[in-house]
């Protein structure tokens, strides 16, 4: 389950209504239960993310399942994430969302693609990154991003 958080960025509530109907041959796609289902995330199923699905066994409608083989209620998995010891660091649940948000933009991703990806608004994603992201790896993402632009040129 982490690793799919990890991977998607997705906020607990929804992760739990990720159906296999919405997993595409590109994309997750799926209405955003905060935005009331007017927003709809769009998670591109790059290599890792194809990867952490494959391992996923397909026992109900729904993605995640629970060790009983059902799917698991937010409520359900909130406790159970609060009952796992992830290590030494304080972390929640919530900071998958920025491990997420980090890849992508280390990734190469634009603040506002990262925003349309995740279903976010963009001054969200920038606090995101500011908290997640040091400075010498978003200088990093950034001198690439240079090179790659210079390489077109």
């Amino acid at each position: 389950m982490g690793l799919w958080a990890a991977h998607t960025g997705l906020r607990l509530g929804d992760l739990v209504r990720v159906a296999w109907s919405h997993v595409g041959e590109v994309a997750i796609a799926l209405p955003t239960g905060k935005s009331r289902h007017r927003r709809e995330a769009m998670i591109p199923l790059y290599d890792d993310l194809r990867a952490v699905l494959a391992a996923i066994p397909k026992r109900s409608t729904t993605t995640l399942t629970s060790t009983r083989r059902k799917p698991w209620t937010a409520s359900g998995l909130s406790t159970a994430v609060q009952r796992a010891k992830w290590d030494d660091r304080d972390l929640h649940f919530h900071d998958l969302r920025g491990t997420a948000a980090t890849k992508f933009y280390i990734g190469g991703l634009s603040v506002r693609v990262i925003a349309e990806v995740m279903a976010w608004d963009e001054e969200a994603v920038e606090k995101i990154i500011r908290r997640y992201v040091g400075r010498q790896a978003a200088t990093k993402a950034l001198i690439a991003k240079l090179n790659e632009a210079k390489k077109g040129t």
